[in-house]
């Protein structure tokens, strides 16, 4: 796990009604950014009057898109709009860990330092729990105890953490996918839509496993694994996501 992640028990940060809220834009306007918009929405209306979030507008590196409207707010620039708003909150609304991890050192070198944690109002949260900055849960997820969730993970609607499990960062879970008791799934790697991780499995760093596929032994670093039971049929050089 990273050293350089922030964590926090269950939901981050802790909102005072009494508060203004608290400003947030999203990087990447496409459809996973959609739906965290959605999630924002969603926890500012479970929140009873005292919405915590500020929904300014959204980040996109691609100019085209820049002065444009998405869900009714502004494409406000790229990335280097956060050097003048120090104090606004951002998460980034890209499914791929490379891209992400891309994407988030940049927003480091800029000195930018406030990542949002968002958790929707539905997700089924433990309470002996550690959850990392910047990391997106998403609708109906069930979780239970004692788990580690690195920063910068998603985790898709209806997908199952259990007991003991570690989840590196800029992790990804894709919707409906179940994670068994006491697995490792190393930095960056990508889960498929309902594959299955059996209990006490360890998986590598920077893997990417399909849709439909059950882990049942132990995965490497840097491959792609497919079926059931899921086997490697391609092995990346080390480093192949930077």
């Amino acid at each position: 796990m990273s050293t350089a992640c922030d964590y926090y028990v269950a939901m981050t940060p802790e909102y005072d009604s009494n508060a203004l809220r608290l400003p947030l834009v999203i990087v990447g306007p496409g459809g996973l950014g959609r739906e965290l918009h959605q999630l924002v929405r969603d926890i500012n209306r479970s929140a009873g009057g005292a919405e915590p979030w500020d929904m300014v507008g959204w980040l996109d590196g691609n100019a085209v898109t820049h002065g444009t409207q998405v869900h009714g707010l502004s494409v406000l620039g790229d990335l280097d709009w956060l050097r003048d708003h120090p104090n606004t909150y951002v998460v980034v609304g890209i499914g791929a860990p490379p891209t992400r991890r891309k994407v988030v050192e940049k927003i480091k070198a800029l000195g930018h330092t406030r990542f949002a944690t968002l958790i929707h109002p539905t997700a089924v949260i433990g309470d002996e729990v550690e959850i990392g900055e910047g990391t997106v849960i998403c609708a109906n997820v069930t979780t239970t105890t004692d788990y580690k969730i690195g920063c910068h993970v998603l985790i898709n609607i209806m997908a199952t953490v259990a007991h003991d499990d570690v989840l590196h960062d800029y992790v990804t879970i894709a919707p409906a996918a179940v994670i068994s008791g006491n697995v490792t799934i190393g930095e960056g790697t990508d889960l498929g839509t309902n594959a299955t991780v059996n209990q006490g499995i360890e998986i590598g760093a920077w893997s990417i496993i399909g849709s439909g596929a059950v882990v049942t032994k132990a995965l490497p670093a840097n491959c792609t694994a497919v079926g059931a039971p899921a086997k490697p049929i391609k092995k990346r050089p080390e480093g192949w996501h930077l």
